[in-house]
């Protein structure tokens, strides 16, 4: 085919790859005299309907995804030639080498240069899997990943490509589900033909490992279904622990996003990266950058102290709604009261609820601008308070450490109301400790930030030696 025109106006340079009824070409745009690429579905002996779809589906992301790491969508058009029939999905050129390359050609990776590529990565995901539906890309692996050249101190610019698997949350709901992926990197629920955000991080994760380690994850030994990669990587224990979580065959044992598991890169890299000092005796982890939580460590305890989240214009209207309120129902108690005795009973007592609802708009006002929420963790108990100035508003009744029997974390999702409206529920975070809850996310006043709650959850999931439940379906 080299030299062959496509479409009138793609000449092709060279074959990149080629299996059953696909190819995957290199051509010269004759208007723009860019190079593109070009992948090629063909109708021969053994196509399947399947595998249009599935092209046709990867021409309709390209088309809706904007990101720089991402190959841009270009044209699609019918191919009739001669040589070929089919499809044709024309996408931008990128000059780089794919991972499995620089791999096959003895390359190896330092720990900095994998963690740079993992949180490159993790950065085109938390694009992917922001997006409305959420898009999965499925076969995340060493030769789907392009790397630039090396520049600086930097490893080099990360791309992932081949969207060819690619699969919405919408489409996995609404239709049959078609295996797709490559054995080795795929997690066990994407066998059953179901695919999760979580599914993509640990195709990442076994590539991280297939990068420290020089060997195809298939080919490793295995143990309850996890990879035993530990003894022929050598890389820190913390990098150990994280790609540990990333490759979790338990869903609900692995990172759930992105966002959780850059979260945890970020702790755990910051604590590589600077030598710790051991003569202090309280270490304060690191958190999201930008997070105002100060979380604090002394041996077994831990403390969590949420601030006030300050001004907002939102809190505007909140306030002058209370003090209209309290106005009106200041100058309503005294007009009832100023009715003789004993007639204004009944109107005083019936001002009461309404006093409570003013009360309670300002506390939350108050609350919102010098609250603090303090979760304190030690050997004997755990305590949870909400307090502004010197008082404790809310103070459930403390427990001991040894009846808390759960960590239940759930995401952020949507429901719909009784109009059927869609309505997006904030993320929550609770310890159990037998009939008793300390909640730190999902209500008014509490954490909303989903990334900072999915950092307390796994510093809690590690004091406490509990793993995270989530909800199913969550």
């Amino acid at each position: 085919m080299i030299g062959e025109i496509l479409g009138e106006r793609y000449q092709v340079q060279q074959l990149l790859g080629k299996k059953a009824g696909r190819r995957t070409l290199v051509a010269r745009d004759w208007n723009t005299q860019e190079l593109v690429v070009i992948k090629l579905l063909s109708f021969s002996s053994d196509f399947e309907w399947d595998s249009l779809k599935l092209f046709e589906r990867e021409a309709e992301t390209l088309k809706s995804l904007s990101h720089p790491l991402i190959p841009r969508y270009l044209d699609y058009f019918e191919v009739n030639s001669p040589t070929i029939k089919g499809f044709a999905l024309v996408q931008s050129y990128i000059p780089a080498k794919t991972l499995e390359q620089y791999v096959q050609s003895g390359r190896t990776f330092t720990e900095v240069e994998v963690k740079e590529i993992a949180k490159a990565l993790l950065e085109i995901l938390l694009y992917l899997h922001g997006l409305y539906p959420p898009v999965i890309h499925r076969d995340i692996k060493p030769s789907n990943i392009l790397l630039g050249e090396r520049s600086g101190n930097s490893v080099g610019q990360v791309y992932l490509v081949d969207f060819g698997s690619v699969q919405t949350v919408l489409a996995t709901e609404g239709g049959t589900r078609t295996v797709v992926g490559s054995y080795g990197y795929m997690p066990q629920e994407q066998f059953g033909g179901r695919t999760v955000p979580a599914s993509d991080l640990y195709s990442l994760g076994a590539t991280l490992i297939y990068l420290v380690t020089g060997t195809h994850p298939a080919d490793l030994p295995q143990k309850d279904f996890r990879i035993q990669f530990e003894q022929v990587a050598n890389v820190s224990p913390e990098l150990t622990r994280w790609l540990q979580q990333m490759t979790e065959p338990s869903l609900e044992r692995r990172f759930s996003s992105a966002a959780g598991a850059m979260s945890t890169t970020g702790s755990a890299y910051a604590a590589l990266d600077k030598p710790q000092s051991t003569n202090l005796p309280t270490l304060v982890v690191g958190k999201p950058d930008g997070s105002k939580i100060q979380l604090t460590k002394n041996g077994d305890s831990l403390e969590i102290i949420v601030p006030p989240s300050g001004f907002d214009p939102s809190i505007i209207f909140t306030g002058l709604f209370a003090i209209v309120w309290n106005s009106f129902i200041f100058f309503w108690t005294i007009g009832a009261l100023s009715i003789p005795f004993p007639a204004n009973i009944p109107f005083a007592l019936f001002s009461l609820p309404f006093w409570g609802a003013g009360f309670l708009m300002v506390y939350k006002l108050l609350f919102h601008l010098c609250g603090r929420i303090c979760l304190r963790l030690n050997a004997e108990q755990i305590t949870l308070s909400w307090e502004l100035f010197s008082w404790k508003f809310y103070r459930p009744r403390a427990s001991s450490r040894q009846s808390i029997n759960k960590l239940i974390y759930i995401p952020k999702h949507f429901t719909k109301n009784s109009d059927g409206t869609r309505i997006a529920v904030p993320a929550e975070l609770y310890i159990c400790s037998g009939v008793q809850k300390y909640q730190l996310g999902g209500n008014d006043i509490g954490i909303k930030s989903e990334v900072e709650l999915e950092w307390l959850a796994h510093e809690l999931s590690d004091c406490l030696g509990l793993p995270i439940t989530k909800p199913m379906g969550s």
